[in-house]
Parts: C-alpha cells; sequence; structure tokens
C-alpha cells in the first residue's frame, strides 16, 4: 500500500516509517495471538466432550461468549480507562498477560490443575479484557507515529491486519493440527499445545517489539473517568434511529445478518466435527474461508457493482447470504461447506462496508457518532444472545430427536446428519437472514419503480442505468410532494447565468413556485466564500482549501436554500451545483474526483439534480465573451479550461439520463426552447405546448 504525496509527488509506503512499522509488527502479532485463541480453544471445547453430546456445542458457544462478554460489559469504560494510561506500559502489559494466560491452558491440560472448560472461560474472559485496552492504546498512538497525511492510509494498514490475520491463524491451527497428528495417540492435545504455546510466543514478540518503540509518548492523565453504559446506549440509540427510514432499514438488516452469523459461529465446530467429520483442519479451513470470503466482498464487491445503488446492495447482500447458508445446512459436504462459506462470507463483507458506507454519506455529522455506537453496541448484544441461544435451540432438537428415534443422527436417503439439531438452527437462521433482508430492502429501496434485474444487469455491464420515477428522491403517493431540483453547469461564458434566469422567468409564469438560485454565494456566509475564492488577490489558494471551501459554501446553500424550497414543493434553479467542484477542482486542478465526490455527497447530504444542463462550449469562444471581466478562474490559463470541459462531458457521458448536453454555440432563444422541452418532461404538471406562445419571446438577458 502506498501513499501519494500532495502535487503528484512520488509515493510513499507509509511502513517506511520506522515507528509506525514497528507498531504494525505488534498489532499484526496480537491480533494473530486473538484470532489463534478463538480458533484453537472453541476447537478444543468440542474435544472435552463426548462427540455427539449436546453439552459439546454449549461448550463452543461458552468460548465465544467469554469472548464478547467483556466488550459488552466493560467496552465503553475501558476505552475511556485505556486513553487515562501510559500507552507504551499499557500495550507491554497486557501481552504479557495475554500470553501467561495463555501459557496456563496446555500447563493445566498436562496436569489438570482445574476443570478444563472452566479453566478456559475465564482465560478467554481475563484475555479479551486485556485486549480491550490494549487496543485503544495502539489506536490512539498512532497518530502520534505518523504525519497527518498518512493517518488514513496507516489506518488502513491497521485496519487490514485487524481482520488479514483471522486466515493465517486459521492456517497455522491446521498445520499443527496435521504436524500432531502422527502423536494423537500419545499426545492427544498436542496441537491444541503448539497453538497455545506459539500464542503465547506472539503475545511475547509483540512486547519486545512495543518495548523497543521509545517514540510513544508518556501520558500522566488521572482526572476522573466514566463511561456510558452499553444498555444505555442501545436505549438511546434506538430512540434517535426509529425515527429515520433508512437507518431503520439498516438495523433491520443488521439483526438478519448477525443473527445468522451468531448461529454459524455457535455451531460451526461442532457442525464441523460431528457431522461432517472435519477435524481442527476442517474448522481451521472453514474458519480462514469466512474471513477471505469477508475480504473478497470489501474490497471487489462495490467493484463489481460499480452504480448500483447502495441501499438496494445490502439489503440485496443479505438475502443472498441466505442461499448459502441453507445450502450449508443441507450439504454435508466439507469442501462444499467450505466454499459456500467462501461466498457467505462475500456477501457478509458486501454488506458490512455497504452498511457503513450508507452511515457515513447518510447520517448528519451531529448524530453520526451516535449511530456508530448504537451499530456497534447493538452488534455485540446480538452475537451474544444468538450465541448463547443457537446451541441451546440446536442441543434441544438433537435431545427431542433421540428420544423419538433413538439417535441424533438422521439420514435422508443417501445423506447422513451427525447432529440433526445443527441442521434445523442452521436453515431457521438462513429463514430469518432473508425475512430479514427483504423487510431491510423495502425499506431502504431508493429505486422503487425500477426491476431490480435491469438495474442489476445495467451494473454489470457499467451502466447507463434507468432513471427512477421522480417521486422516488422523496416523494411517495402518499406523502407531501418533493420540487424539482435543476442545475445548469457550463465553463466561463457559456450562458448558463442567462439561460438559469429565462428559465426561472418561464417556469413563474406558468405558475410554479420557482427558487432561482447561484453558487458560490446563495447565502451571506456564501457570500463571504464567493468574495475570496473569486477575488484575484488570492491566486495562491491551495487547491484542496478551494476545494473545501466550495463544499462549505455548498452545504450551507442546501441546506438554507435548497431543502426548504424542495420541501415546500418548488423548483430550485440553480446557477452552478456540485459538478463545477469536480470540474474546476477535480480535473482543472488535478485532484482526486473520486474525493471531490465523496466531500461534495458529504456536505450535500446525497441531494442529487433531478436535471443537469450542460452548456458546453470551447474554451477560447467563452473566454471571448468574458473578455471585460476576469475573475480569479476566469484568469487561469485555457489548457485549465480546456480540462474543466473535459470534466463536465466526462460526467455527462457517466449518467446521460439526469443531463442534457447543449451546443452553447446556438442562439440564446434555440437553447432556451431546448431547456423548456426538457424540464416540461419532469414537472409535475406538465406545460402544455400551446401555452407557450405568449412566454416564448421573452428578451434574452444578458450577463
Amino acid at each position: 500500500m502506498t501513499l501519494k504525496l500532495p502535487g503528484g509527488a512520488a509515493t510513499v509506503n507509509v511502513l517506511s516509517l520506522r515507528p509506525f512499522r514497528r507498531l504494525w509488527v505488534a498489532t499484526s502479532l496480537s491480533s494473530l495471538g486473538d484470532w489463534l485463541s478463538l480458533v484453537a480453544l472453541s476447537y478444543l471445547a468440542t474435544q472435552l466432550l463426548p462427540k455427539h453430546s449436546t453439552g459439546s456445542t454449549v461448550a463452543v458457544s461458552g468460548v465465544w461468549l467469554s469472548s464478547l462478554l467483556p466488550s459488552l460489559l466493560l467496552g465503553p469504560l475501558a476505552g475511556a480507562l485505556a486513553d487515562r494510561l501510559d500507552r507504551r506500559l499499557n500495550m507491554i502489559t497486557f501481552d504479557v498477560v495475554r500470553g501467561a494466560l495463555y501459557l496456563s491452558i496446555p500447563l493445566d491440560l498436562t496436569f489438570n490443575f482445574f476443570n478444563r472448560l472452566t479453566l478456559i472461560y475465564a482465560v478467554q474472559f481475563l484475555a479479551s479484557c486485556a485486549s480491550l485496552f490494549w487496543t485503544p492504546a495502539k489506536d490512539a498512538s498512532v497518530p502520534n507515529l505518523v504525519p497527518p497525511d498518512r493517518l488514513e492510509q496507516a489506518n488502513q494498514y491497521s485496519l487490514f491486519t485487524t481482520f488479514g490475520t483471522a486466515p493465517v491463524a486459521a492456517l497455522v491451527f491446521g498445520a499443527l493440527d496435521l504436524l500432531a497428528r502422527p502423536f494423537a495417540g500419545h499426545a492427544p492435545y498436542l496441537a491444541f499445545d503448539l497453538a497455545l504455546y506459539f500464542n503465547a510466543a506472539t503475545f511475547a514478540v509483540s512486547a519486545l517489539t512495543i518495548y523497543a518503540l521509545r517514540e510513544i509518548p508518556k501520558r500522566n492523565v488521572s482526572a476522573q473517568i466514566s463511561a456510558p453504559s452499553v444498555i444505555k446506549a442501545i436505549w438511546e440509540g434506538w430512540k434517535f434511529l426509529g425515527q429515520t427510514t433508512v437507518v431503520r432499514g439498516l438495523i433491520i438488516g443488521i439483526v438478519g445478518a448477525f443473527a445468522a452469523g451468531g448461529v454459524v459461529v455457535g455451531l460451526g465446530p461442532t457442525y464441523i466435527r460431528s457431522t461432517l467429520q472435519g477435524g481442527a483442519a476442517g474448522w481451521s479451513g472453514v474458519f480462514a474461508a469466512v474471513f477471505i470470503g469477508l475480504a473478497v466482498g470489501m474490497f471487489l464487491g462495490l467493484r463489481v457493482l460499480k452504480g448500483f445503488s447502495r441501499r438496494r446492495l445490502f439489503g440485496l447482500s443479505i438475502v443472498g447470504a441466505g442461499i448459502p447458508l441453507i445450502l450449508i445446512a443441507l450439504i454435508p459436504n466439507l469442501v462444499m461447506v467450505t466454499l459456500l462459506v467462501v461466498v457467505l462470507g462475500a456477501l457478509a463483507g458486501v454488506a458490512y462496508v455497504t452498511g457503513y458506507t450508507i452511515v457515513g454519506r447518510e447520517v448528519g455529522d451531529d448524530t453520526r457518532g451516535r449511530t456508530f455506537a448504537f451499530l456497534q453496541s447493538a452488534i455485540r448484544v446480538i452475537l451474544f444472545t444468538v450465541i448463547a441461544l443457537a446451541p441451546l435451540l440446536a442441543g434441544g432438537i438433537s435431545s427431542a430427536v433421540q428420544a423419538v428415534t433413538g439417535s441424533s443422527t438422521l439420514t435422508v436417503g443417501s445423506v447422513k446428519y451427525g447432529a440433526i439439531g445443527d441442521n434445523i438452527v442452521l436453515l431457521l437462521s438462513a429463514c430469518v437472514a432473508v425475512w430479514l433482508g427483504l423487510v431491510s430492502y423495502q425499506h431502504m429501496d431508493d429505486r422503487r419503480g425500477v426491476p431490480l434485474r435491469e438495474d442489476l444487469m445495467a451494473a454489470l455491464r457499467g451502466g447507463p442505468f434507468v432513471p427512477a420515477p421522480a417521486h422516488v428522491n422523496g416523494n411517495s403517493p402518499t406523502s407531501p410532494p418533493r420540487g424539482l431540483l435543476v442545475a445548469l453547469e457550463g465553463g466561463e461564458g457559456s450562458g448558463k447565468t442567462t439561460q438559469a434566469r429565462l428559465l426561472s422567468i418561464w417556469l413563474r409564469e406558468q405558475g410554479h413556485d420557482v427558487v432561482a438560485t447561484q453558487e458560490p454565494g446563495a447565502t451571506k456566509m456564501g457570500m463571504r466564500l464567493r468574495a475570496l475564492l473569486l477575488d484575484p488577490a488570492h491566486g495562491g489558494l491551495s487547491p484542496r482549501a478551494e476545494t473545501l471551501m466550495y463544499a462549505a459554501d455548498r452545504a450551507e446553500h442546501v441546506k438554507s436554500v435548497i431543502r426548504p424550497a424542495l420541501m415546500r414543493g418548488a423548483v430550485v434553479v440553480t446557477d452552478r451545483y456540485v459538478d463545477s467542484s469536480i470540474a474546476y477542482q477535480g480535473r482543472g486542478r488535478a485532484l482526486p474526483v473520486n474525493e471531490i465526490a465523496q466531500i461534495n455527497q458529504w456536505a450535500t447530504g446525497g441531494l442529487v439534480p433531478d436535471l443537469t444542463i450542460l452548456l458546453d462550449l470551447p474554451p477560447a469562444a467563452g473566454l471571448g465573451r468574458r473578455a471585460a471581466s476576469r475573475d480569479r478562474l476566469e484568469a487561469e490559463p485555457e489548457d485549465f479550461h480546456q480540462r474543466v470541459r473535459e470534466g463536465f462531458l466526462t460526467q455527462a457521458e457517466s449518467d446521460p439520463h439526469r443531463y442534457l448536453v447543449i451546443d452553447a454555440t446556438q442562439p440564446a432563444d434555440l437553447i432556451c426552447r431546448q431547456i423548456h422541452d426538457r424540464v416540461r418532461d419532469l414537472l409535475p404538471d406538465p406545460v402544455p405546448p400551446t401555452s407557450e406562445a405568449n412566454t416564448g419571446s421573452f428578451p434574452a438577458i444578458v450577463e
């Protein structure tokens, strides 16, 4: 992973920074140890009880509950406390603590000092408590080790390491199990001993790496510590989020996804052992497959379906995840289950990244923190509840079948199910996931009226997409009418200001409530920003600062002018909008277009024009019209304006249904008629062509 420096300088790998590289190594080892403990101990729990007993399923869930319970009870407090401690000493101490805890298990397997399952639960609980303190200290140390312009890349490395070590841990455990099999007769727990010794070694090396990392500053803070309870955060978050349809649909989908995921986690080891006869190596392979699928979904899913509605994709991915889960329950074949788990993980990865993208784009900054906190707390509660209940339900079903037939094993045709309760609960969880996915899809669908198949095919072909009916962007047959947003775009001297005025006059004469506005400068704050942005005296303004100033003006413009007008059903005609920033700062200033689009998506709350009219004109002709007036942008060289023109045209080509591209070298009255013809079709009450005879000859207003 590399970083491109401002101004197009050579790329630099963030791992070339030695302090961060050391912290990244420690993070990798610590994460590997955490995942390896889960893989090894969850399977060890099944080995400590008879193969087909109900207790073996419950024992596995106990390992996962021991891991989740600390974050559920102590998560907020640990985060607050970890920020009060010396971070370097914190990480060293809790690495040593985790290593010592995991060493106690192989010693007990040899000498049998305690009840083995009880010790496993206690160790996993205490080690997870230690991780709660270690992780915030690590996250808080990263900004001290990298410059601000490299922080995003550093966080990406940390996130990748946190999840990327999971399949590595599974493969390590699988390899150790294969090495230990020849000695299984004399040392039945050798694979687990080796895994836990390896685990302790990773924490020891992590502690030594942190010890050598002197760049982490010491902290001496002793203020009073307080943190909200998880239950309180969930209750307050639910009261707030229940008022928002989109986020409510998001929550419903997350409940379905993590309920199904919790069942897989709780039943996976016993299902693989009892029905699939996969052993420890089989469990490690399936565990690795989950995270391989997650990575595929998170990194490739959105690229394959580029342009597809994110709201639709979220619900669709959850519904889709139910299909491989059904097949996993019905096909007791280890190879097929492993492949299906990759598909299941990929769909879960798409849902995960899509859901968080929706929150980031559509939830306001003043409430986004509460939303994320609620989702994190809700996920913990859902996983905790499902992992606790699924094994009990599966065990109860298996016991009932055994009471009736004399065995918990059921044979259907030539297919043999070792513990039928596992299969039934997996099927039930798949049905729940599909049902909640459909409910979530119905809540969030922003393209009602457009067949799903057409959208999918357009995404696979790379577009174009069929435009959604006008009511989808804010109206419904039973809701108050939403107005119409028309943006006029174009280069300097293209005549867009003239046409914006003419269009506003024409719409008013037809009886419409019209708001004519412009960017920048439509608000009091915007007027000040406009003076700064267009003043030739500020020629040295940073392109990034320029981009942010335009986005700030646009955010205030949307909040104060555009949205209120749309909510009352008015037609808004704006002279410039988001496309200008993408064309001028993106193509003209050579800044990353996707970053500018994301900034403006956030600034506008995702508000997109119903129609964008692009007046296309060669730069030389346009600048010639404006020779008497040279603001800061007009004074740029002609090649800059040529790039701007190309930027506008590229955007229009990407979404032809939303754009009307007009040759601006034509007479003003001809351009005016073309605009009227297109806008007429979008109006709630189309203007009859015969009524235009009295207004079509209105004289043009010269810029």
